[in-house]
């Protein structure tokens, strides 16, 4: 049921132009606040908010990323659709963590696929790495947005609503080919099955992506590697070898849509490359105190 108040938000968000996730993510943020304390939100007063955070950091031990999620929407929530602009807005962030993210090595991708036994999810997944998509990019891949001629896939409204094409390699390309024919959906590459004795070429939504998500998981577990690799890690990876590669970092910087070079640039300290060519310098530095 939606109430007024919700309504309200999500015209809100819409009029800002933020995408279905973050709204969804939004909502899912007030709501949880609202479950909190058991009363509406636009009833919470300000030193309940705070409260409120404090109860996530110490009590919750939420990550960075969860705390911060929470924020924005909660923000967004009494700044644009109360209109409260209260000083506790001000100074409330998560700290930066500087983490690097997990890289796999391409055997390690490979047997990760290999473990995979669903062909859906096996196609979906060699695709996400093959092209460097982001989950939901790679889960809502839709008929049209292939070019077979120029072997492109056009990514439609990515991350900050931003198209942009990725080449798509000509044995993916004969993969998602051979993989459509076993469903013949006229919309999505990999559609959801939602009703008993539904085929897939009638679904009319993509793929559910918790789905594909526990499939990665169990597939991580049965190949024996070891590092907490997630979905997302495949895009890392796949940033990583175009680098080792010698593929250059702003091209590199396109095909996966980000808006600033400093972040592809992490993936610098990633490759295999960079690291022997800077071991080789510290052994030459050091070597240099015994001449």
């Amino acid at each position: 049921m939606t109430t007024p108040l919700r309504q309200k938000m999500i015209e809100d968000m819409q009029l800002r132009g933020l995408a279905v996730r973050t709204q969804e993510s939004y909502l899912l943020a007030v709501r949880q606040l609202a479950r909190h304390y058991q009363k509406s939100p636009d009833q919470i007063n300000e030193e309940e908010l705070r409260q409120y955070f404090l109860f996530l950091k110490n009590d919750k031990h939420a990550a960075r990323s969860t705390c911060t999620i929470n924020l924005c929407g909660i923000k967004f929530f009494f700044q644009h659709t109360l209109g409260r602009e209260w000083k506790f807005f001000e100074f409330v962030r998560p700290p930066k963590e500087k983490k690097l993210p997990v890289v796999l090595s391409l055997d390690e991708v490979r047997h990760i696929l290999g473990c995979v036994h669903l062909q859906h999810y096996q196609v979906c997944l060699t695709t996400i790495y093959t092209c460097g998509l982001r989950l939901l990019e790679g889960v809502r891949l839709q008929v049209k947005d292939i070019d077979g001629d120029r072997k492109l896939i056009h990514v439609h409204h990515g991350k900050g609503g931003k198209d942009r094409y990725i080449p798509l390699p000509e044995k993916s390309l004969n993969m998602l080919r051979q993989h459509w024919l076993t469903h013949r959906n006229p919309l999505w590459l990999f559609p959801a099955m939602r009703r008993p004795g539904q085929t897939p070429g009638q679904s009319s939504q993509p793929m559910d992506e918790s789905g594909l998500q526990r499939a990665f998981r169990a597939a991580l577990r049965e190949s024996g590697v070891s590092k907490d690799a997630t979905v997302h890690t495949l895009r890392h990876s796949y940033a990583t070898h175009l680098l080792e590669s010698g593929l250059n970092l702003r091209i590199i910087q396109c095909y996966l849509g980000h808006a600033s070079p400093t972040t592809t640039a992490i993936y610098t300290h990633l490759t295999s490359a960079s690291e022997m060519q800077a071991v080789e310098k510290i052994n030459e530095l050091v070597a240099a105190l015994w001449r």
